[in-house]
């Protein structure tokens, strides 16, 4: 089965093609590129590229695996808007994933990993999981150092994303190069089970974990004295 990923939870803006068997889950394509500044310009072309890269169509697709954050407000719901609106157009289902899991899952190595992400104001999203890459604790969002104390209490032996790379001295972790941002064939590993299985299309809801920055007008102020 061909399947679309795609993520737009980080800065790292990806879209890719992946086929999916009993056997296994295989790339067959794959854009990234990033800035933080362009999700929206950025998404559609890319999907185009991996459809044109793999030498396939939009009806060739089975399914729709998209990141479901945390991340900023803005970035996050260009991803999700996408998959959601291609899934209904050609009827076929979509998948949500935590995006911090295709960090955090390909990291583990037998011990505990924080993977986290940056939330802006010297905040970072994060999870820790085992050592099996399953996820103990989170997604939340919080202060690094905060964030530290909770990965030290966990066992906590590696950082990994991009949110460690930018605070790595805080997290006090070694810090793995990769994966930095979501692995897009590690989010189509995550949902193969309910790809294979035929599994209901699921609503794919955002993990903002905050409000946005941006939030529309309660009441008009007065204008005269």
């Amino acid at each position: 089965m061909l399947v679309l990923v795609v993520d737009s939870s980080t800065p790292a803006v990806t879209a890719a093609l992946v086929e999916v068997s009993a056997d296994g889950v295989v790339s067959r394509a794959h854009r990234c590129t990033v800035d933080a500044r362009a999700h929206g310009e950025l998404l559609a072309p890319q999907v185009d590229a991996v459809l044109a890269d793999a030498d396939a169509r939009p009806r060739d697709l089975s399914a729709i695996v998209a990141g479901l954050g945390p991340g900023p407000f803005t970035g996050l719901r260009v991803g999700l808007v996408t998959a959601a609106t291609m899934g209904q157009v050609l009827g076929i289902p979509t998948y949500g994933v935590c995006s911090l899991d295709a960090i955090g899952y390909p990291a583990a190595s037998g011990e505990p990993v924080l993977a986290a992400s940056d939330a802006r104001r010297k905040e970072l999203y994060w999870a820790v999981y085992d050592g099996a890459g399953q996820r103990i604790v989170g997604p939340e969002v919080s202060t690094p150092s905060v964030a530290a104390a909770r990965a030290r209490e966990l066992g906590a032996t590696i950082a990994v994303g991009d949110g460690a790379h930018r605070y790595a001295e805080i997290l006090d972790l070694p810090v793995r190069v990769e994966p930095r941002y979501p692995d897009a064939t590690v989010l189509a590993l995550l949902a193969a089970e309910r790809i294979r299985a035929g599994a209901a299309s699921e609503r794919l809801t955002p993990l903002y974990l905050r409000r946005p920055d941006a939030v529309a007008a309660v009441g008009r102020k007065p204008v005269l004295p």
